[in-house]
């Protein structure tokens, strides 16, 4: 752990003038509305121009009518666009028309390991969006997973920054490709939700560049994100909303993002603070931009001319998108059969298959009985918890899309085995007294002990068990992280029991984050993961099992042998401390959208700080570089066929600074089902002079094979992109040095390596 004195040196950063030694600052499209947005300002009042930097409603900050400025409307969800809100309350409502499309969650569209389903799935985010006359959406949440318990994993992409920045990338460009504005959350380093609203992350700078900030960068600089939304957490001491390092450093100065920042609800806490260090609009209040902002400048304590360009910045986007007139929204429903498309098809390509002892794809020439057990065969995943849902058209569940595919070709029979948790805001608050509990424990054995003798009889009459296990949306939920990643609701044991009286079972996980797979794994002929899949997950599942399709979804993140070998629990920095209230649900907990104010004696053994100790090594760089076992690595996935690699080289030898390494390999599909291959390169440095984790991803690509086809897999890798954060020289700088590129299937299965030098 790192010394108080120490610790404290490392905000001293904030004060450096940055010299970034990178290529030319990324120059923003938005840029091209400026002299058209000065002739603008010229003719605002200044009482026009605060109003602007702030909450009108609930999801809208206001315009300049009068000049024919038309409102910012948002559009909340990453993965659906949230229905119809009361203008200033949470209450829906009712409509019919808001009925949207629930695309597979973050870690199921990074399991697919494709920019260019990113970029279809961003497409049809900003379709549906356009329909509902929104100009924003709230999304992507691009937060590295530091922690398995995180209780947004499910909502964020990977471990790994490059996959991120690559899907991150694909997703932003396919929202603002189709006239939406994509607002990319939520930076920065928000990477646990316990604490989130009073935290203060400690981290060196070199970690923070590389891993954490990296996806962000990615979005400005590739996909010319339009918005940022600052975290709720504190970053080195500074609130990330009022952060001048996160926001005008870094953000606009370095990056060159030309867009606006808005606040997460209820995420701002000052006046002067914020306005200047590079806040927009504070959402979805006017606490502290509103008259307070007025006040301040007409004081002296903000000069106009700050007001004016945090006007300037949200005007480029407004120019940028094309207002929807309300009466031409939702008129008709959202969910179209398109976007439906695109769900289906991020569903296929992310199911990934752990385990396979010759069970799958199922063999349906003799009809077979079938025991489909578990509560979340029936779970809708589109609702659930704190935070994003989406009112769905529809979700196909498990078990209506066996139905749908299988149909008379087996019998399926089904128990519900297990009570699965549920959520309510009233749960979050009110404490319960020890006979309440004692009461409430004992009502849910004996229910349970009825579900598992159910669901053990069903068993004992089939053929074969499909096991449909994992969490839900009211176990990871926005507002607060797991406890631990142990499957609920008893399922260890219920499968347990489950294989004494067959042992043919096929085990799928409806998770969206790491589950302990200890008890299943053995236990189970076949193991899949089917995440929070959207509306038409229960038809890519089934196709997945009857070989319709043959499973491609990679890992993307580790699954630890337990939890206690991952690098935030096994140095003990979290968890920090326990929180009776969260900034977020405290908001919504009044229907009015005001704060609602907490004692701070409610707040027990809350140390709000966070120390990142591990720097660098994130996810699979900890366990890869201290050689500890995983259950399964990142990057890992089985499918209905074999691959294999031959014949790798690279272009050159040696590179400069400014080369581009050019490696190629042959690939050929040995089998004889069509399936595609996620191919990965990790670069491993064999004489660095400064400290790397033993490899790191640098390039992959999804590569469709069909039987005996062989194909010549050619992929890229920048050397800018081999460079190092110098905390000493506060810039980027190159590392010369032999390395090995290493080419594989996961980051534990290397199949080829090629060594290199770089000058």
């Amino acid at each position: 752990m790192k010394k108080t004195s120490e610790i404290l040196l490392l905000a001293v950063f904030t004060f450096y003038v940055t010299n970034c030694a990178m290529a030319q600052q990324h120059k923003s499209k938005l840029l091209q509305f400026d002299s058209q947005i000065d002739n603008l300002i010229s003719q605002m009042t200044l009482e026009e121009k605060v109003n602007m930097l702030h909450g009108k409603h609930m999801f809208v900050s206001s315009g300049v009518e009068r000049l024919g400025i038309a409102d910012m409307i948002y559009a909340d969800g990453p993965f659906g666009i949230r229905e119809e809100m009361q203008p200033d309350s949470w209450m829906p409502l009712n409509l019919e028309n808001d009925k949207a499309t629930f695309f597979p969650t973050g870690s199921a569209l990074a399991a697919t390991w494709c920019p260019e389903l990113a970029y279809k799935y961003g497409t049809g985010m900003a379709h549906e969006a356009r329909l509902r006359g929104k100009d924003m959406i709230l999304g992507p949440a691009i937060n590295i997973q530091r922690i398995p318990t995180g209780g947004r994993t499910y909502e964020y992409l990977s471990e790994d920054p490059y996959l991120s920045s690559k899907l991150a990338v694909g997703y932003v460009k396919g929202v603002q490709d189709n006239g939406v504005a994509a607002c990319v959350k939520h930076y920065a380093l928000n990477n646990q939700e316990n604490n989130r609203g009073t935290v203060n992350v400690i981290i060196g700078e070199r970690a923070m560049r590389e891993i954490y900030l990296a996806p962000f960068r990615a979005s400005v600089e590739e996909a010319d994100a339009y918005g940022i939304m600052p975290a709720y957490n504190k970053v080195n001491g500074e609130w990330c909303s009022e952060n001048n390092i996160l926001l005008n450093q870094i953000l606009r100065k370095e990056w060159g993002f030309a867009g606006f920042t808005v606040s997460d609800w209820g995420g701002t806490h000052s006046t002067v603070d914020a306005i200047t260090s590079g806040l927009n609009v504070e959402m979805p209040t006017k606490k502290f931009l509103g008259q307070a902002l007025l006040d301040s400048v007409k004081a002296g304590k903000v000069s106009e001319e700050v007001i004016n360009q945090r006007v300037r910045e949200i005007l480029r986007v407004r120019l940028a998108i094309k207002p929807i007139p309300a009466a031409e929204a939702n008129k008709e429903i959202t969910s179209q059969p398109q976007q439906q498309k695109i769900a289906y098809e991020v569903a296929t390509k992310s199911i990934v298959l752990l385990k396979n002892e010759g069970v799958l794809p199922l063999n349906l020439s003799k009809k077979k009985v079938i025991a489909v057990i578990g509560a979340n065969a029936e779970q809708i995943m589109a609702t659930g918890g704190v935070g994003a849902g989406v009112k769905a058209l529809y979700e196909v569940t498990p078990m209506q899309g066996l139905k749908n595919k299988i149909g008379d070709r087996a019998q399926l029979l089904y128990a519900k085995g297990y009570e699965p948790v549920t959520f309510s805001f009233a749960d979050m608050y009110k404490k319960k007294t020890p006979e309440e509990i004692e009461k409430a424990n004992k009502e849910k054995q004996v229910k349970a002990q009825k579900l598992t003798q159910e669901a053990v009889e069903l068993a004992s009459k089939a053929d074969l068990v499909i096991f449909v296990a994992g969490n839900n949306r009211a176990v990871e939920t926005e507002a607060i992280d797991r406890k631990d990643i142990f499957l609920p609701s008893g399922q260890d044991e219920l499968i347990r029991k489950i294989a004494e009286v067959n042992p043919n079972i096929i085990t799928v996980l409806t998770s969206g984050a790491p589950n302990d797979l200890n008890v299943v794994k053995p236990l189970s002929k076949a193991l899949l993961i089917s995440w929070f899949n959207g509306s038409e997950g229960g038809n890519a599942l089934a196709d997945v099992l009857i070989g319709n399709i043959s499973p491609s979804g990679r890992l993307p993140f580790t699954l630890p042998v337990k939890l206690e070998d991952s690098p935030a629990y096994a140095l003990k920095n979290y968890p920090q401390g326990v929180k009776n209230t969260d900034v977020f649900t405290d908001l919504v907990s009044t229907t009015d959208g005001k704060d609602n104010q907490k004692k701070k004696d409610e707040i027990s053994n809350d140390p709000n700080t966070a120390y990142y100790s591990e720097e660098s090594l994130v996810g699979y760089r900890w366990f890869d570089t201290k050689n500890i076992p995983v259950m399964y690595p990142f990057g890992f996935g089985l499918t209905y066929t074999i691959f294999e690699y031959s014949k790798v080289k690279t272009d050159k030898d040696k590179y400069g600074k400014d080369d581009v390494i050019t490696l190629s390999f042959e690939l050929k599909n040995k089998g004889k089902i069509a399936a595609d291959e996620v191919v990965q390169v990790y670069v491993h440095r064999i004489n660095p002079s400064v400290e790397w984790p033993a490899k790191e991803l640098k390039a992959f690509s999804r590569v469709s094979l069909n039987p005996g086809e062989t194909k010549t897999v050619a992929l890229k890798v920048p050397v800018k992109e081999l460079m190092y954060w110098n905390d000493k020289k506060q810039s980027w700088d190159y590392d010369p040095c032999k390395s090995e590129l290493m080419v594989g299937s996961s980051v534990d299965e290397i199949k080829l390596k090629k060594e290199i030098v770089t000058e």
